[in-house]
């Protein structure tokens, strides 16, 4: 294998370690556990309230920091360096979600509002890293096989997690709280182990690397440039807008996706194997996706994954049986990792390369502010007509609105 070969996989199994994360934490246990163990004498409002303000600080945190830390990392050489601290800060704090007794709600959400400031946090600078291991042409490839890494490893743990969670005495353990707590620990092991490869492997171009505090003053300055001057980088604002409202609708279906299957009556074990269905069919979807990126565009294949989306939505509000579910979930997973992969690839073709991480924590905060309001928006709307299946739809103008946006957008081979 060739060294740039090497460098590809190595940053692509980034996403195979911290994808575990997003899927055993994220979306599977730490919502229902957080229910039944934690929290469990809490009223269900109140439960409900908790969860989604550890949810909404997190992503508030990256919102603000994302961008600021971007522009330091541009200019100090440190991408590379700051996604090991923040990596370093989830992979703690995951670890201590299994340390952490019944009852204790607040201790619970607090270390659940950490890692997940780590998990994000880290994103800004791996995504930022795309344009120093892929060839020119190879974004969507490249960019693809991470997510479909990141669908197969994630699904992988989740599916060894769900057997200890179900049939927990077969390994020794006492009961099924026994087995959560240790799919956190498993968690928090999978995601240090599988960053090796990147931390081994890519480094970061000879180019700009000024003293720590000399990249701060210039980052805060070049930042505020940039949002001074957004108007000379139209395209990617026009793209950024349009994520801002694609990507809500995606965020929202993978954190709203059990609250809602519980809300018209399915059942916890059904959820959970529907989770795994989707991990298990983005992984090949995903990978498909980078090559449907050569004969349609970047651009193509996030219109088809988002008209899909869009479908999806339609059905998921009229349905009414199990098999219905299942169906769902497999149509989302053949979307889902394609969207957010191709979405990626067409940003970096936007960005200067020397000013990436700068440009991708626009992109990140842009895609954690759609995690604060979109599952509002969805309980909002079901409020209001006191029908969950009314809030989903609402969904569509999220999809509508991000596609009519992305069509506008030219890219550099548009000119």
């Amino acid at each position: 294998m060739t060294p740039a070969r090497r460098r590809i996989w190595a940053w692509a199994f980034y996403d195979w370690a911290n994808s575990a994360y997003a899927t055993v934490v994220i979306a599977g246990f730490f919502p229902l556990f957080f229910r039944e163990y934690w929290g469990s004498g809490l009223e269900q409002a109140e439960r409900t309230f908790w969860l989604g303000a550890a949810n909404s600080t997190s992503s508030l945190l990256i919102v603000l920091l994302a961008p600021l830390l971007g522009a330091v990392a541009d200019r100090a050489g440190m991408r590379r360096r700051f996604l090991i601290r923040f990596a370093l800060l989830g992979i703690l704090a995951t670890a201590t979600l299994a340390l952490i007794g019944a009852g204790h709600w607040g201790l619970a959400a607090g270390a659940f509002a950490v890692a997940t400031v780590g998990f994000m946090g880290a994103n800004v600078f791996y995504d930022a890293l795309l344009v120093e291991v892929a060839p020119p042409g190879e974004g969507d490839r490249v960019s693809a096989l991470g997510y479909g890494l990141g669908y197969l490893g994630g699904g992988v743990l989740f599916a060894a997690c769900v057997a200890l969670a179900l049939i927990p005495e077969t390994f020794g353990l006492a009961d099924r709280a026994a087995a959560v707590r240790l799919s956190f620990l498993l968690t928090a092991i999978w995601w240090a182990v599988f960053s090796i490869p990147l931390l081994r492997t890519v480094g970061e171009r000879d180019g700009l690397r000024l003293p720590f505090g000399q990249a701060f003053v210039e980052g805060v300055g070049q930042l505020l440039q940039t949002l001074r001057d957004i108007r000379r980088h139209r395209q990617v604002a026009l793209f950024l807008a349009g994520y801002f409202l694609y990507i809500d609708g995606v965020d929202t279906v993978v954190r709203m996706a059990v609250d809602y299957g519980m809300s018209i009556g399915f059942g916890t074990n059904d959820l959970i194997a529907a989770l795994l269905l989707v991990q298990f069919v983005g992984f090949p979807a995903t990978l498909l996706f980078g090559r449907l990126a050569r004969p349609l565009g970047a651009r193509g294949g996030i219109l088809f994954g988002l008209a899909l989306y869009a479908g999806a939505t339609i059905w998921a509000s009229n349905m009414t049986s199990t098999w219905e579910f299942y169906g769902l979930a497999v149509t989302i997973g053949l979307v889902q990792g394609g969207v957010q992969a191709l979405s990626r690839s067409f940003f970096a073709r936007l960005v200067p390369a020397d000013c990436a991480a700068e440009f991708f924590g626009f992109y990140n905060m842009m895609g954690k502010f759609a995690a604060v309001l979109g599952p509002v928006l969805v309980g909002w709307v079901g409020w209001l007509a006191d029908d969950p299946r009314t809030g989903i739809l609402s969904l569509l103008l999220l999809f509508g609105g991000g596609a009519l946006l992305l069509l506008r957008v030219r890219t550099p081979v548009d000119d």
